[in-house]
C-alpha cells in the first residue's frame, strides 16, 4: 500500500523552494543591475554590439526565463497548499506581484526593446533609436527590481506565517494591559 504525501511537509518544501527561487532571481536581477547594466548601456550603440559579442554562450535569457517558470508554478502551488491557512494571502500576493511585474511587464515592456536592442540585425535602427530604447530599458528596469523585492518579501514572510503556525511558534497577538484584550 502507497503512503500518502505528508501535505504540510509538501507545503513546507513548496513554499521554502518558493522563497529560495523568488531570492536567487532577485539577486540575479541585482547582479545585472550593478554588473551588467553599467557595460551594456554605457554608450549604445556600440556597447550594445560588444554586449552580442559578449553573451554568445550565454546570457540572461538563458536564465531568467526557466528560473521564472519554476517560481511561477512554485508560487500557484504554494498558494493552493497553504490556501487554508492565513499565510495563503502572503503567498497569493506575492504570486500576483510576480506574474505582473516580472512575467507580464517583462512580456510588454522588456521583451520588445530585448529584440531591438540584441536580435534585430545591426544597423537595423538609428543610433538616436537605440539609445532612446536603451533609457526605457533602463527605466523599466526599477519595475523588475522593486517587483523581485517584493516577490521575495511577500514569499518569504509567507513563508515564515506557515511555518511558525505549522510549528506552533507563532506569536499570539499581543494583549492591551488597559483593556487585556
Amino acid at each position: 500500500m502507497v503512503k500518502p504525501p505528508n501535505l504540510p511537509r509538501v507545503t513546507t518544501v513548496v513554499l521554502l523552494y518558493l522563497v529560495v527561487t523568488a531570492m536567487i532571481s532577485f539577486g540575479g536581477v541585482l547582479g545585472e543591475t550593478v554588473m551588467l547594466y553599467p557595460n551594456i548601456f554605457r554608450d549604445p550603440p556600440a556597447s550594445l554590439e560588444l554586449t552580442r559579442e559578449f553573451m554568445v554562450a550565454g546570457s540572461p535569457s538563458d536564465f531568467f526565463p526557466p528560473l521564472g517558470l519554476s517560481i511561477s508554478l512554485s508560487a500557484a502551488v504554494g498558494t493552493l497548499l497553504a490556501w487554508r491557512s492565513p499565510a495563503r494571502w502572503w503567498i497569493a500576493a506575492a504570486t500576483v506581484v510576480f506574474v505582473l511585474a516580472e512575467f507580464l511587464f517583462s512580456a510588454w515592456f522588456f521583451w520588445p526593446r530585448n529584440t531591438i536592442m540584441f536580435v534585430d540585425p545591426v544597423g537595423t535602427h538609428s543610433a538616436d533609436y537605440l539609445r532612446q530604447v536603451a533609457a526605457e530599458f533602463n527605466a523599466g528596469h526599477w519595475v523588475r527590481v522593486a517587483g523581485g523585492a517584493l516577490t521575495s518579501g511577500l514569499a518569504f514572510t509567507g513563508f515564515l506565517r506557515w511555518y511558525r503556525l505549522r510549528t506552533g511558534t507563532a506569536t499570539a497577538p499581543a494583549r492591551s494591559p488597559a483593556t487585556g484584550q
